[in-house]
């Protein structure tokens, strides 16, 4: 069993989403007391945002780049065998107004690359890699969940999606914000849809 985990809050291990990952990621290690976690904490350790060189690293044919064109490249390339190597997924998921964390597009920037982990064909593009469970514990100051405000749930199923991996299950800890009582509710019916989980 591998488990890759990526938590996305700027507070790392201090965010509402990571202390939801760490308790996945408990639960998984009781059910599974041999498996091998990799962890991506990506405000410990962040991702570079995309420029223009980085996106010319990807495109520039292998024989033709240049030493620091191909580390930007191996650099993506890590990203995704971790990904493909993972027999589970845990994402630690803030929203930041209205959207996904910046250094976790980062992230997804270098696992979407086309002919790579998707490809286009006359039908549309088509995922390349195998599906596999993935558990997005999404933290939330306000009341998102169903509602046209909420644009992370949406997008995160299509990114995954497009790289064919469509097994996403979400759990939501909502209203964050809105009170310590609001607060702690909501954490323990996450905690307790992660145990049931």
């Amino acid at each position: 069993m591998n488990i890759l985990v990526i938590k996305s809050s700027v507070f790392s291990d201090g965010g509402n989403s990571s202390a939801l990952v760490n308790a996945k990621v408990e639960a998984l290690k009781a059910a599974h007391p041999e498996a091998h976690i990799v962890e991506r904490d990506l405000a410990a350790n962040p991702i570079p945002h995309l420029d223009g060189e980085r996106v010319g690293a990807f495109f520039t044919p292998s024989q033709e780049r240049t030493a620091e064109q191909q580390q930007v490249d191996d650099f993506s390339m890590a990203l995704i065998e971790e990904l493909k190597a993972a027999d589970q997924v845990v994402v630690g998921l803030p929203m930041y107004n209205f959207g996904i964390p910046s250094q976790l597009k980062s992230w997804i920037d270098h696992v979407a690359r086309a002919g790579i982990t998707f490809r286009y064909t006359e039908n549309g593009p088509e995922g390349l890699l195998a599906d596999k469970p993935v558990t997005v514990l999404a933290a939330r100051g306000g009341l998102y969940a169903g509602t046209d405000n909420d644009t992370v749930t949406p997008y995160i199923k299509l990114f995954f999606g497009f790289v064919g991996i469509t097994s996403v299950d979400f759990v939501f800890a909502e209203g964050l914000n809105m009170g310590d009582d609001t607060k702690a509710k909501a954490l323990d019916e996450a905690k307790a849809a992660i145990e049931n989980s």
